[in-house]
């Protein structure tokens, strides 16, 4: 009987893993992404993998976020050969995104070593490089939504639309082993139903076993109405306090919705700023992938025309890009009348940590979180209080005024995760994943008590018979 193995973002919302086994041999992988979060988990990215993959007939790849493909080159770095399948613009956005990861691993790992020298320790290597990362890249396979395709023998794949970000895929596997036929369905991320330039998460209906996200399966999303309204007003504030707006945002999926609500808001005369920076590189580079596959973005009439940069600069003039070190530094000579987008979306590191340091002890600055903070990260310290943050090995005060906007997330809220499980017709196994414990525990009991359907939460390692 096929087996499958919860080997990550299991009780935790990063490190996307898990493993498929046949009676037969097959072996596919869905998933392979990074940890995220405190030291002790971002650490653990360095240990080995609990499985040779070696054995591995395939990869599937939900989507092109970190914490779900960050591994990869690591992954055949240890010896995987075999195709790394996922939809056409995954394909695209995973070497825009892993590429800069292994630039970043690279570097982190000679900074790392020159503190080690001056220790006499011994040198460490990078997680990964960038000819790892491009070897990676020569595996992939590209497929469109709703194409049946064979992972390995008795395991074919379907991919539906997510709704979460471009290429984002619900992840359909029909397995067959010992002449039966069981079908997993794995939801990846589903889009929040208010995201404007996504569609809707695709419904299924049929499945013996579910994986479903449960980032925030504890609550419902503020109404997105009201969060635009919120918006509007801090962009005001920020003009009479006469500070700058600093948004750290993900590259690919929060950056291109924050575009999109920021010219509309410009469109209604109510964006009083100078200038809007988008200071990230990989956002850049996404906004390009995002205009080629416009056809498969669900675009309001003002920017359904071409989907490409002259689209953008007409629905927001007053949008500039910065992708030198030199442009990004020239931004710290606007000290006020300046909105400044710039990775990384959960204040781990990138751009955003040079705003911070000219920006967030400024008490006229204002700083508005878009999206989830997993634990132990810079922008969930902050979201949580705190008065003073280390970064760039220097102490600074946190006088800035937050604010978090959670009715932008690209998730989906618990009604929606409730909406979209709610229409297998028939009640398979379910196992909730990606997720903290105590969401995942606020999802489990709603869903025992709303719709009588009881609900799984793993532990890592765990093993299910199919």
């Amino acid at each position: 009987m096929a087996l499958l193995s919860f080997l990550g973002a299991i009780q935790q919302v990063t490190g996307s893993c898990y493993l498929l086994e046949t009676h037969d041999g097959a072996r596919v992988l869905l998933d392979c992404g990074m940890y995220q979060g405190r030291r002790a988990e971002e650490e653990s990215n360095r240990a080995g993998f609990s499985f040779d993959p070696k054995t591995l007939d395939a990869v599937i790849l939900s989507h092109a976020h970190i914490d779900h493909s960050g591994l990869l080159p690591k992954l055949v770095a240890a010896g995987f050969t075999g195709p790394i399948h996922a939809t056409e613009a995954t394909c695209k956005l995973v070497e825009l995104m892993l590429l800069d990861s292994a630039n970043i691993q690279e570097k982190d790992a000679e900074w790392e070593n020159k503190w080690r020298a001056r220790l006499s320790k011994p040198a460490i290597k990078p997680l990964y490089t960038r000819v790892d990362t491009e070897r990676m890249l020569g595996q992939r396979q590209a497929h469109a939504y709703g194409e049946v395709f064979e992972a390995a023998p008795g395991i074919t794949v379907t991919f539906f639309d997510a709704g979460h970000i471009l290429g984002s895929a619900i992840v359909q596997l029909d397995v067959e082993d010992f002449g039966r036929k069981r079908r997993l369905v794995f939801s990846g991320d589903l889009g929040n139903s208010c995201s404007p330039l996504m569609h809707q998460p695709t419904p299924l209906s049929e499945a013996d076993v579910v994986l479903m996200e449960s980032t925030y399966g504890d609550r419902d999303h503020r109404d997105h109405q009201a969060t635009i309204e919120e918006l509007a007003e801090i962009l005001q504030q920020a003009h009479r306090d006469g500070g700058n707006v600093l948004m750290p945002s993900f590259a690919v999926g929060r950056t291109q919705d924050l575009i999109y609500y920021l010219g509309l808001l410009y469109q209604q005369g109510r964006v009083p700023q100078q200038m809007v920076f988008l200071d990230s590189p990989m956002a850049i580079g996404a906004n390009a992938i995002y205009s080629l596959f416009h056809q498969q973005l669900d675009l309001p009439p003002g920017l359904a025309e071409s989907g490409g940069k002259k689209s953008i600069e007409q629905w927001l003039p007053i949008f500039r890009t910065t992708p030198t070190p030199e442009e990004s530094m020239a931004i710290n000579r606007f000290k006020s009348g300046a909105i400044i987008i710039a990775g990384s979306g959960m204040c781990t590191g990138g751009r955003i940590l040079h705003h911070f340091k000219h920006n967030l002890w400024r008490k006229e600055c204002h700083l508005i979180i878009p999206g989830f903070q997993a634990s132990g990260t810079l922008g969930r310290a902050i979201v949580d209080g705190a008065t003073t943050v280390k970064l760039m090995h220097q102490r600074i005060a946190v006088n800035a005024q937050v604010h978090t906007l959670g009715g932008f997330s690209a998730h989906a809220g618990q009604s929606q995760l409730l909406e979209w499980v709610g229409h297998f017709q028939s009640r398979p196994e379910l196992f909730l994943v990606h997720g903290e414990l105590e969401k995942m525990q606020a999802l489990q009991q709603v869903l025992n008590d709303r719709l009588d359907w009881k609900a799984n939460i793993p532990e890592p390692g765990d093993r299910i018979a199919l």
